[in-house]
């Protein structure tokens, strides 16, 4: 839901903009880690206060996956082993945390090197952060006291109609509950050999893979993370040797391998890195390689799973298969 009144807060001086928009002052693009950042956060707390707001809930969250080309060196665990007591885990679509730790996370956004998300508290209040340090906050109320404390603050609050960074559903996606039926259709395809592995996002960018045979699937379905979107796919491949002389002559490709442990790994190449996820598929078990484009190597089926209560409430979609059409 678009709520009514959505302001972008910046550091930068609207007097330094072009007749485009684009700032053209001397203002850098990084956080200070000081008395600015610390300004937006306590411009947060304005606007959270007024709308009169003391939790918010993590919406699509995610992490960097292929590639990092953002402006500060990426921290390890992505920054949230001080922000949650179990960090990573802790991290997921609809958990609730209070306002300290709202604010924890908007630091790290505002510091481009770790997690990001939405933080929305349903039907009244949103905040979110896009590139170059600016900040988006929505409310179901005007603020103006919250507006006049972030001028306090030397910062520029400017009212949009919307924020880019609004969460906007795809039109070709689909929503397919991970219930009963999903897992049952699972176990059926799981006996029929036709499914062999799950992929698990559990964050975008972010997933793990899961070997399935008759006797593991209630223990895969038990050990889901919250929300998580989920993709079957076939069996992998015992003859190693095919799966590498399939290896693309240039080009991102996924390899996926099971060790002999029986634990299944995957790794993003492109032609230059193609030499150390190979050497790990040589002395595999059992392995396959995926296309990362669009429209290539699609799933069998997918699914996302609903809340404890049965209720699908995860707004991000799986790619869409003809088995979860039918």
């Amino acid at each position: 839901m678009q709520l009514p009144y959505v302001y972008r807060v910046t550091k930068y001086d609207p007097a330094d903009r072009d007749e485009h928009g684009h700032y053209t002052g001397a203002e850098h693009t990084v956080s200070d880690h000081g008395e600015t950042e610390a300004a937006y956060l306590r411009a947060v707390l304005a606007f959270a206060a007024e709308a009169d707001i003391g939790r918010l809930s993590v919406r699509e969250p995610q992490v960097p996956s292929l590639a990092h080309f953002d402006l500060e060196r990426p921290l390890d665990g992505f920054g949230l082993e001080g922000v949650f007591p179990t960090g990573l885990p802790g991290f997921h679509d609809g958990a609730e945390v209070a306002l300290d730790i709202a604010l924890e996370l908007v630091r790290l956004m505002l510091r481009d090197s770790g997690a990001w998300c939405r933080l929305e508290a349903e039907g009244s209040f949103a905040v979110h952060v896009g590139w170059d340090q600016y900040l988006y906050i929505s409310s179901s109320r005007p603020c103006e006291e919250a507006l006049a404390r972030t001028r306090e603050l030397g910062l520029y609050p400017e009212r949009l109609d919307a924020s880019p960074y609004g969460f906007e559903a795809e039109e070709e996606g689909v929503r397919r509950p991970a219930n009963d039926d999903f897992w049952a259709d699972l176990h059926r395809a799981v006996a029929n050999g036709s499914a062999g592995i799950l992929e698990e996002t559990y964050l975008e960018g972010a997933s793990r893979w899961h070997h399935l045979t008759g006797d593991t699937v209630d223990r895969v379905r038990a050990g889901m993370a919250p929300r998580a979107r989920l993709a079957v796919r076939p069996p992998l491949s015992s003859d190693i040797d095919a799966v590498l002389g399939a290896l693309p002559a240039d080009g991102l490709v996924e390899g996926v391998w099971q060790d002999n442990d029986g634990h299944i790994h995957s790794a993003i190449a492109d032609e230059t890195a193609f030499p150390q996820p190979t050497a790990q598929i040589r002395s595999a078990h059992a392995a396959a390689l995926l296309s990362v484009y669009a429209g290539e190597s699609v799933p069998l089926f997918t699914a996302v799973m609903p809340d404890n209560d049965g209720v699908l409430r995860a707004r991000w979609q799986t790619e869409p298969t003809p088995r979860d059409r039918d």
